[in-house]
């Protein structure tokens, strides 16, 4: 059975990235639609994964993190406007049946996604 998961992993502070909150929307054709929304754990993960079973269907998402909030809670000094506020990452889901890791590795000024396992 197929499902998305994500994980966020804070490398500015070499830790998870907990608290976070995230967005999942559906893309094509006209405005993105709103799925779910989640929050990351203590373990920077989500406790359930965004879709499964029969949601989970071939097409293009986006993720979209609220990381601006989560590091000024950490006490990070950030300029108005922060750098990072909101990183939206797109992606494509072409097997229904697979398993799509999402990860997001992200400082104050930088960030990087793979596909996972």
């Amino acid at each position: 059975m197929g499902r998305l998961t994500t994980h966020v992993l804070d490398t500015a502070h070499g830790c998870p990235g907990a608290g976070i909150r995230l967005r999942l929307y559906a893309e094509g054709k006209g405005e993105p639609v709103l799925i779910s929304e989640a929050e990351t754990n203590q373990d920077g993960r989500c406790d359930e994964p965004l879709l499964s079973g029969e949601r989970m269907r071939a097409g293009r998402y986006a993720i979209a993190f609220e990381v601006g909030e989560y590091f000024r809670r950490r006490g990070v000094a950030l300029s108005d406007p922060a750098f990072l506020e909101t990183v939206r990452v797109g992606f494509g889901i072409a097997d229904a049946s697979a398993h799509y890791h999402v990860p997001l590795l992200v400082s104050p000024f930088a960030y990087s996604t793979y596909r996972g396992s």
